[in-house]
């Protein structure tokens, strides 16, 4: 009989669909929300040592094909949000602790605190484009993306992923450097650096002029990142960017991928997207012969169909 569980790097969860970092993820009990919903995996928002303002409004476009944000990281520091990850945990699911640091030695200090506060493992956010001097700055050389995860993966009591930038020449070198650094597994990919301006106003938009392009209009590109890492690197990827469909999903899973995060879609279709994404999953699976999303991973690769 058919069924949609996974195991990702021990993580044993009921369906592949996963809640993206910085959706619905500020407080425990919007996570246990999305818990309900169907999610098979939480990520928490992404949190740094101490408390974070974040970028002014307006902070968010919203535009056809998806939207564009430049938050900024605000978070309230690892220290109080590690109640939150405790609350989380409540919804029987795996929680993923998101970090970010200004520094390798701050990001790696981070993993091992949210080991300790709980989290089932650490996504290291490695990639955000509108955060000067964090994210995509830290994790845009192969070097200093084999750095950080090693560092990481010495304070890490749990499984640690990567969160990788499209916005590089290569991002399947970046997946190879976290391998080789420890990583646990990989994610691809987050937001592409992109601003909107207002005719009328003469001027851009978003307050830090520049933000992160999510939603549908990504959905190609982070398919094609994923493909391209499958080949390249053996641990786990999982796959991120404009996912609001079984179809959506089947794509980045057959491109390699063996779970999917959903973000922006919750924003624009609500919480039910997770049952609806898993429920197209199911009924693709049973009318084409497959027994376990397992089975499907990676078929769009020559040799593997």
């Amino acid at each position: 009989m058919a069924h949609l569980s996974v195991n990702l790097c021990g993580l044993m969860m009921k369906n592949p669909t996963m809640l993206a970092s910085g959706v619905l993820d500020e407080t425990g009990r919007s996570m246990l929300e999305v818990a309900k919903a169907g999610a098979g995996a939480l990520v928490t928002k992404s949190v740094g040592k101490e408390p974070r303002q974040g970028h002014g409004n307006p902070s968010i476009v919203e535009l056809q094909c998806g939207l564009i944000n430049a938050m900024g990281l605000p978070n309230p520091g690892m220290e109080i949000y590690a109640a939150e990850v405790k609350e989380a945990k409540k919804g029987g699911v795996p929680v993923i602790g998101s970090v970010f640091g200004g520094t390798e030695d701050e990001i790696a200090e981070l993993a091992g605190l949210m080991s300790r506060a709980g989290a089932d493992a650490v996504e290291l956010n490695l990639s955000c484009p509108h955060a000067k001097g964090y994210g995509a700055e830290l994790g845009s050389t192969p070097e200093l993306v084999e750095s950080i995860c090693r560092k990481a993966k010495k304070l890490a009591t749990v499984p640690l992923l990567a969160k990788l930038t499209p916005n590089t020449s290569s991002i399947s070198s970046l997946a190879v450097a976290a391998e080789r650094g420890g990583a646990d597994a990989v994610v691809a990919i987050n937001t592409l650096k992109a601003m909107a301006i207002s005719p009328e106003a003469r001027m851009p938009i978003l307050a830090n002029k520049f933000g992160g392009l999510s939603g549908p209009a990504i959905k190609s590109i982070g398919v094609r990142c994923v493909y391209e890492i499958f080949e390249s690197v053996k641990i786990p990827i999982v796959g991120v960017g404009g996912i609001s469909s079984g179809r959506d999903a089947l794509e980045y899973v057959m491109a390699g991928a063996t779970a999917v995060q959903i973000g922006t879609a919750v924003w624009t279709e609500g919480l039910e997207v997770f049952s609806k994404t898993s429920r197209e999953i199911m009924q693709f699976m049973e009318e084409n012969g497959f027994e376990s999303v397992k089975d499907m991973v990676g078929v769009a690769h020559p040799g593997r169909n």
